[in-house]
């Protein structure tokens, strides 16, 4: 399997359904609490600029406009912070 499918296949069936998680997590706590601190705003911001990256990586390598080399560096940072999470 070629790393822009290694990729393709992190973001969608690990890293994006990750982040959807995480966003309908913050929306639970903030419905809960009746009201977002800063800090949530600024996470749930976060999370959601994370999510539409993922979705433009998907989108750019569907359209074979990423080099070897980016593929591999994103590929390597992805999984990296994926075994950090687990």
């Amino acid at each position: 399997m070629k790393n822009s499918e290694k990729l393709k296949n992190l973001l969608e069936l690990e890293i994006i359904p990750d982040l959807e998680i995480a966003i309908d997590e913050m929306f639970e706590a903030i419905d809960r609490a009746k009201k977002a601190t800063a800090s949530e705003k600024e996470e749930l911001e976060v999370l959601r600029d994370m999510r539409t990256d993922c979705f433009a990586i998907i989108e750019e390598l569907s359209r074979d406009e990423l080099e070897d080399e980016e593929i591999d560096e994103l590929l390597e940072e992805l999984m990296e912070l994926k075994s950090v999470e687990e």
